[in-house]
């Protein structure tokens, strides 16, 4: 579920702000979009309202992230709009206009899988900012 309609409080907000300045504190140049999904009935029928869906855009191709953008999908464990929902993993994925390059999930270890991975300093970038989304969501629950 897009990020910008999910939030329905004034902490779930603060958690959402903080979580966009912690990618911004790896990735400066990204921009931000609260709203990475599409609204139309294809679009809709793949809600899903136990996520917070947000994205960061670079300004350019990232040659050593390997994508163009970055979308956050945040698992919460009960439905984003009540007043606290923790954490359970965060799937995060490379993508171009042609689709996923990469992915990342909090499952495993932790690891990129698809076609074109990441530089391995990046990979740190993100596992870092993961588990800095685990331990943000965890005080605000």
């Amino acid at each position: 579920m897009n990020a910008a309609e999910a939030i329905h409080s004034v902490p779930q907000a603060q958690a959402l702000a903080s979580s966009v300045t912690l990618v911004r504190q790896h990735f400066p140049a990204a921009k931000p979009n609260l709203r990475p999904w599409r609204d139309d009935p294809q679009t809709r029928q793949w809600t899903e309202q136990e996520t917070l869906d947000f994205s960061f855009h670079f300004p350019g191709w990232s040659p050593r992230l390997e994508c163009r953008s970055l979308l956050l999908q945040l698992r919460l464990q009960a439905d984003p709009r009540e007043q606290s929902s923790p954490l359970l993993g965060v799937l995060m994925r490379g993508m171009t206009y042609d689709g996923e390059r990469w992915r990342l999930a909090t499952v495993g270890d932790w690891q990129p899988s698809g076609r074109h991975l990441p530089q391995p300093d990046q990979v740190l970038h993100l596992q870092q900012i993961c588990r800095d989304l685990h331990a943000l969501f965890s005080t605000v629950s």
